[in-house]
């Protein structure tokens, strides 16, 4: 046994499968998580089908031995479900209170007198327990095993200055072979002259024939109402209309155009080139500040103020793209600006929150996530597989802004998304740098 580890609880409602990754430790659930567990295992959220999760689980060993004494796993670890009196004597005495977060760390701490000569490491993804473990003098780690390094995060593109040769090679033929193993599939390149850094291409990376091509999918013009201001949002655009493509990742902060662009893109896709039935755009439902409580009135009702940036987001589209001809009693009588309502009512446009998208199967659809940063690995996990034959996922968000407790930068789905998937070919990821809503938003962004 080469350590204990403690687990707290939202350790195990954050990923169901943290029981299992500890290979070759022993592993301790305290009573208290199991009650806590409990309280959360009969909501309908996320949080209550992942209680659900790991009540079976637990249940499930029993099977194989008891959990008072320990079952070993196939992976050489131990877990114990631990219940004493002296628990909660411990907590009492250190730390002055029987909450909660203080018995699992009497736990802890009762563990550790019970094997002095073994390392004992609590986990939690609360920073004030984690605190609250270290004064008196326990070990405390943040849950690691789903967490990537943000400061060094894929951003989908590199540089690359060739010989003129070479250069002038490129752009006569079109294509050259990719000249290092450094790079990833379809990572873009801003291919340079070394004798002329002024002379510059923006192209892509084909793993399938280790080759690097100039863009072929977005050629700078408009794509429903609006083109590409900078270098990126043309390589996002890029991506977004490559139909070989079946995941695109765009991370960016606010006003860097994200959403606009994918939302864009699938309305290019479904309205008129006819390629996916419709456009699917979800979001996570978290408030920004004090919750609204409950919404009165029909679904529709009560998604507006959630949907909202969508809406805001879509007008400036569909007013970008032109007017559109009514129809009475089969004779055309006047033009008129189209609104968001007629694209719902064609059914070109469906808007869902992701409350619903659980257990549905989506094939031949344009799908965006907007606001991903908000989501777990293992909610990522969920949705993406909710693509059928055909379907295009595309997800948005902002790592630096996220409104879930427990979630931060490097733990999120969507920065897991980006450094787990990067390699594959069919996946495609852009981070946008530069603020395009406005000079004001762009000030506030670098700012804050």
């Amino acid at each position: 046994m080469s350590g204990i580890i403690v687990l707290d609880t939202n350790v195990l409602i954050h990923d169901p499968n943290a029981l299992f990754n500890f290979k070759g430790d022993w592993i301790i659930v305290p009573m208290t998580v199991i009650e806590e567990i409990d309280n959360f295992k009969k909501g309908v959220d996320e949080k209550g089908r992942n209680a659900r999760q790991i009540s079976r689980y637990l249940d499930k060993l029993r099977d194989q031995g008891s959990l008072q004494k320990g079952v070993e796993m196939d992976n050489g670890s131990t877990i114990q479900v631990v219940m004493s009196k002296k628990v909660q004597t411990i907590a009492n005495d250190v730390l002055l209170s029987d909450e909660k977060d203080n018995l699992i760390i009497g736990t802890a701490l009762f563990v550790k007198e019970q094997n002095p000569d073994k390392e004992v490491t609590l986990i939690s993804k609360d920073a004030n327990v984690r605190i609250k473990a270290d004064a008196i003098g326990l070990k405390a780690t943040d849950f690691e095993a789903d967490r990537v390094n943000f400061e060094e995060l894929y951003t989908g593109v590199s540089e690359l200055e060739i010989d003129s040769n070479l250069f002038d090679k490129f752009i006569e033929n079109k294509t050259i072979e990719a000249p290092s193993n450094d790079l990833i599939s379809n990572q873009y390149v801003r291919l340079s002259d070394k004798n002329n850094p002024e002379k510059r291409i923006i192209s892509r990376y084909h793993v399938q024939d280790n080759s690097i091509r100039p863009m072929t999918h977005y050629d700078g013009g408009f794509v429903f109402g609006i083109q590409a201001r900078n270098e990126e949002q043309a390589m996002a655009l890029d991506l977004l209309l490559d139909d070989d493509i079946k995941l695109v990742t765009l991370i960016g902060k606010a006003g860097t155009g994200k959403t606009l662009l994918a939302i864009a893109a699938g309305l290019h896709k479904v309205i008129e080139e006819n390629k996916y039935k419709r456009l699917i755009i979800s979001r996570p439902i978290s408030p920004l500040g004090k919750d609204l409580g409950y919404l009165p009135g029909t679904k529709s009702d009560k998604l507006n103020p959630w949907m909202q940036p969508i809406y805001d987001n879509m007008e400036i589209l569909i007013h970008s793209h032109g007017e559109i001809e009514t129809e009475r009693e089969g004779r055309i009588f006047h033009k008129r600006r189209p609104v968001v309502e007629d694209y719902l009512d064609q059914g070109w446009l469906e808007l869902e929150p992701l409350t619903y998208i659980r257990g549905r199967s989506m094939p031949n659809q344009f799908m965006i996530i907007d606001e991903a940063q908000n989501l777990t690995p293992h909610e990522m996990k969920t949705i993406i597989t909710r693509a059928g034959e055909g379907t295009k996922v595309v997800l948005t968000g902002d790592p630096y802004q996220i409104d879930i407790p427990y979630l931060d930068s490097e733990s999120n789905g969507l920065s897991m998304s980006v450094e787990k998937l990067k390699e594959e070919e069919i996946v495609g990821h852009i981070t946008l740098e530069k603020g395009e809503r406005s000079k004001l938003a762009d000030i506030a962004a670098k700012h804050f």
